[in-house]
């Protein structure tokens, strides 16, 4: 029988112009105030990571609930329609009053994604809002992008990590991704070192990108970083020793059993514990602590075969690395469709539409897929 996952967490719309392929000027140049900007037709998919996550989970063949929190308005509506093409709006948590969240994208081709975002019904997600019962058949929790939802990272996180102890004491295996944070914002000026330290004992899978990570844990280090970029892509100026490593022993310090850093286009790093630590893991994922214990590594990104936006390419890679694991996989199999999943999804405009079956990336890896130097 397969085993059953939950994602939840945020969702939104994503709206994304289309962009010219040919634009070769900075974002500054591009928009500015009173300028017009030629685009094209707007892309409108769900956004987040419960629909890219949860719906490319159920699409690599993970039976998977969808959970998130939507109003009743016409975002809501869009939500639930776009939801119901794929039979993954049965769990959603619908709340009258409440006004759905959208993001415009800003994925202009050569620069970094640029987000306006309203965070909407997600700033009401309570644990409450997943049922016992769920949790109680799942073999996996997946929760996604606490930092723009209030009541997640309010009190020190209380009600986020109300809701992973939940899922620990269910027998659930645990995973947490994160999301930027806006500094100037109440999330921003929340204390992430002390909820992580709170929340990573009670997480089996930590999957947040390297950027994430490291503006909660260590501020200095991601100015020093964006000095060095100097306004490019902060990914391309990482060094896994001397940049990456540092994060990781933190995380492992406060906790974290397995750890999958994304990396942007150079690739995904990850570290895992020892067999003892593994072996908290919750049992109804069944994952050979043997097999994945004591590992770490840097996973270069394959080359994709165009690029045309990298949203959702994380949350998708994610989705391939949980779906594999709980199929019973090994960590570097695991860790190698992630990577193939996050090239696939950045040759379509939206987060599900470039993506293949898990036995057709490993079919193309098996073939000599090109990786990025």
């Amino acid at each position: 029988m397969r085993k059953k996952a939950i994602v939840a967490g945020h969702i939104c719309v994503d709206i994304t112009p289309v962009f010219p392929g040919n634009i070769k000027r900075s974002v500054q140049d591009l928009l500015q105030p009173g300028k017009l900007v030629h685009v094209g037709a707007a892309d409108v998919h769900t956004g987040g990571a419960v629909a890219n996550t949860g719906l490319a989970m159920k699409f690599f063949g993970t039976d998977t609930a969808l959970m998130g929190k939507i109003g009743t308005d016409a975002f809501g509506g869009m939500i639930l329609d776009m939801l119901r093409k794929n039979g993954a709006d049965g769990d959603m948590i619908i709340s009258p009053g409440l006004s759905t969240s959208y993001s415009v994208v800003l994925a202009i081709p050569g620069i970094d994604r640029i987000f306006l975002h309203n965070p909407g019904a997600n700033d009401a997600f309570r644990s409450e809002d997943i049922p016992q019962a769920r949790l109680n058949e799942a073999a996996l929790l997946h929760f996604g992008y606490p930092p723009i939802m209030r009541s997640m990272y309010e009190q020190n996180g209380a009600e986020l990590v109300r809701l992973l102890r939940r899922a620990h004491d269910a027998g659930c295996a645990v995973s947490l991704d994160l999301s930027a944070v806006d500094p100037d914002s109440d999330a921003g000026r929340a204390d992430w070192q002390e909820i992580l330290a709170q929340a990573l004992p009670l997480v089996d899978f930590f999957v947040p990108s390297v950027e994430e990570l490291c503006f909660m844990l260590d501020r200095p280090r991601y100015s020093a970083w964006q000095t060095r970029a100097a306004g490019r892509d902060i990914t391309e100026i990482l060094e896994p020793d001397r940049d990456i490593r540092p994060l990781a022993d933190r995380c492992m310090q406060l906790g974290a059993k397995v750890l999958l850093l994304k990396c942007g286009k150079p690739g995904l790093y990850y570290r895992t514990a020892g067999a003892e630590v593994l072996s908290g893991i919750g049992a109804k994922a069944e994952l050979d602590t043997a097999a994945w214990a004591g590992k770490e590594g840097f996973e270069k990104s394959f080359v994709p075969d165009r690029v045309l936006s990298g949203t959702g390419a994380g949350d998708t890679s994610i989705a391939a690395f949980l779906s594999s694991m709980l199929e019973g996989c090994p960590p570097e199999e695991c860790i190698q469709l992630a990577a193939a999943a996050g090239a696939s999804c950045v040759s379509a405009i939206d987060a599900l539409s470039g993506l293949k079956p898990l036995e057709a990336l490993r079919g193309r890896i098996r073939c000599g897929w090109k990786k990025n130097e």
